[in-house]
C-alpha cells in the first residue's frame, strides 16, 4: 500500500485522516463507535479548529501539537492526552496511564456516561498548554503565557 506524504506514520493512499475515522468508527458497529463518534464531536466543539490526523493506526487530535488519541479496545475506548500529566483534571476524568510523568488518558467502558462539560473544558486546557510560550522570569521560574 502506498502512503501518503500527510501522514508518514499512516495514512493509506485515497484517505483522508476523516474518512480513516469515519471507516474505523463505522468499522466498530458497536459501543466502542459510537462512543469514539461522540468523543471526536465534542473535540470538534471544543476546539473547531482542531486538525484530525492518523497516526500509528489510530484518531489523533491535534492544535499545536498532539491534543489526544482515540484508541479503541476489546473492552474500552482510549483518549490519551499527550500532556494529560500537565493538565488539571478537577472533574477527575482521568483514569488510567496515572503513574507516568507525561501522558493521562481516560478509558471509557460500555455504558459509561460522557461528562461532555467536563471531557470538553480538558480539551480546551490541552489546546491551551499546547499553544503556550514558556518564559523565565528573572528569578529563574518557568511560567506559561500567550
Amino acid at each position: 500500500m502506498k502512503k501518503s506524504k500527510s501522514d508518514s506514520n499512516e495514512q493509506v493512499a485515497g484517505g483522508s485522516p476523516c474518512e480513516l475515522i469515519d471507516a474505523r468508527i463505522n468499522e466498530l458497529n458497536d459501543w466502542r463507535g459510537e462512543t469514539l463518534a461522540r468523543v471526536r464531536t465534542l473535540i470538534k466543539q471544543a476546539d473547531p479548529e482542531v486538525v484530525e490526523e492518523w497516526k500509528w493506526r489510530v484518531p489523533v487530535w491535534s492544535h499545536a501539537g498532539i491534543i489526544c488519541t482515540g484508541e479503541t479496545y476489546k473492552n474500552a475506548v482510549k483518549m490519551t492526552f499527550a500532556k494529560g500529566a500537565s493538565l488539571e483534571d478537577p472533574s477527575r476524568l482521568f483514569n488510567s496511564s496515572l503513574e507516568g510523568n507525561t501522558r493521562r488518558a481516560i478509558d471509557f467502558h460500555e455504558g459509561d456516561k460522557i461528562d461532555d462539560k467536563a471531557l470538553k473544558a480538558l480539551v480546551r486546557a490541552a489546546v491551551a498548554l499546547n499553544t503556550s510560550c514558556d518564559i523565565q522570569s528573572p528569578e529563574g521560574h518557568l511560567r506559561k503565557t500567550k
